[in-house]
């Protein structure tokens, strides 16, 4: 069974609006262009009650909403808040599909064994989302596309539905049938005038009819209303990087207090590596200091790897010389430049013998055996013993399926 996760930017360009400019929060917001002859590109949730939609011409939102303050887009900032979303969705899958700057599709399907349920999982995104963007999002948790899509749509504003595969009839069932993907408003009408009002309505109906009826398009109008959508996720782009990091419940000043916390988050690294299957060359550690002063470090192999203890001796060396001895409220490590090679073309003689797996290499595939049976705690380092930050377990004992 397959887990979707659809996260959905809370009207997304407002927000940014409004978290760069306190004043305009809880306020009748439009973001547009020319009153006389624009659009209205994003409407806050307090101008939406007046009836203002996206898209609107804006001499038409200003009569409903004389009181609305516009500004004009700043599209810099909201592709710069959209990579940090999506750097974020990058922690979870590279399964990744965008459908705009602010909404996308995850198939997360091989990584609960690694974050845990998909509901948690998307809990854990909106939490992070929140942190360190400073903006809501809402999710629809489900086995397929379509149903994703809508319950992110029924969580609005700032929450999340989860639809198990059981209730997904029963989910749709109530919705208008122009909630059906393809529907526009005169393939609308058309259902309506067929007695069909709801999805509910479609499902109920036998294949063969709609078929008559509409043709192919009846026959996947009647498997969406079903819950069946085989569609797959996607994604448009690679995974830039591979990452952990952790803010501290208080600072932490010094190596020894610190170098726990960064050797876990280059193991976590290295575990999400290999569990994706790819490697890197480019190892960076991030610290936050007390007065929220952000900075990064970055060191290239000479060949990729997905090991976390060579992720570790680099990470620390670059901690030595970074950290200063100043408080720091936040570690963190990742890997870039991926790629599923060894980052390096090396020409074989004639005769060579085939190249052996790295020790490392078999260690790490059997400590990645034992972390999927027993938890990620089983085996670990004298150093970050009893401190280790770990991903949520599998609910049971068994390694997760890849996506169908």
């Amino acid at each position: 069974m397959r887990a979707i996760i659809h996260v959905d930017m809370d009207a997304f360009y407002a927000s940014v609006e409004q978290r760069d400019h306190p004043e305009l929060r809880g306020k009748p917001l439009i973001v547009g262009g020319d009153v006389r002859r624009g659009v209205v590109v994003a409407a806050s949730y307090e101008v939406r009650k007046y009836g203002v939609r996206s898209a609107m011409p804006m001499a038409r939102a200003m009569k409903q909403a004389p009181h609305a303050i516009v500004v004009k887009p700043r599209f810099n900032a909201y592709s710069e808040a959209s990579e940090q979303v999506f750097s974020i969705f990058e922690r979870y899958t590279p399964l990744i599909e965008p459908l705009s700057l602010d909404e996308a599709f995850l198939d997360v399907t091989a990584s609960v064994g690694l974050f845990g349920a998909p509901a948690d999982m998307a809990r854990r995104i909106r939490k992070e989302i929140a942190a360190e963007t400073g903006l809501p999002s809402s999710a629809g948790i489900a086995a397929v596309k379509f149903v994703a899509k809508i319950a992110s749509d029924v969580a609005k504003p700032n929450g999340q539905r989860e639809v198990r595969a059981e209730e997904t009839v029963a989910f749709l069932a109530g919705l208008p049938v122009g909630r059906l993907w393809g529907v526009g408003p005169k393939t609308e009408e058309a259902l309506k005038r067929s007695g069909l009002e709801t999805i509910g309505d479609v499902a109920k109906r036998d294949v063969s009819w709609m078929e008559a009826k509409w043709g192919a398009s009846g026959r996947q109008l009647w498997e969406l209303a079903q819950g069946i959508d085989p569609r797959e996720v996607v994604p448009d782009r690679e995974a830039k990087s591979v990452g952990a990091e952790d803010t501290f419940d208080e600072d932490l000043t010094g190596m020894e207090a610190l170098s726990p916390h960064v050797h876990s988050q280059a193991l976590r690294v290295g575990r999400r590596l290999r569990r994706a299957g790819v490697k890197g060359r480019v190892v960076q550690l991030k610290l936050k200091f007390s007065d929220f002063t952000l900075i990064t470090r970055r060191l290239t192999l000479p060949s990729a790897t997905d090991d976390g203890q060579t992720l570790y001796r680099v990470a620390r060396e670059l901690l030595e010389k970074a950290h200063e001895d100043r408080p720091v409220r936040l570690t963190g490590v990742s890997m870039q430049e991926l790629g599923t090679g060894g980052g390096e073309t090396r020409q074989l003689g004639l005769f060579s013998e085939p190249e052996k797996p790295k020790k490392s290499d078999k260690l790490n595939a059997a400590l990645d055996r034992i972390a999927e049976r027993f938890g990620t705690k089983a085996v670990t380092t004298a150093d970050i013993a009893g401190n280790e930050e770990v991903e949520p377990e599998p609910t049971r004992p068994q390694k997760p399926k890849r996506p169908n």
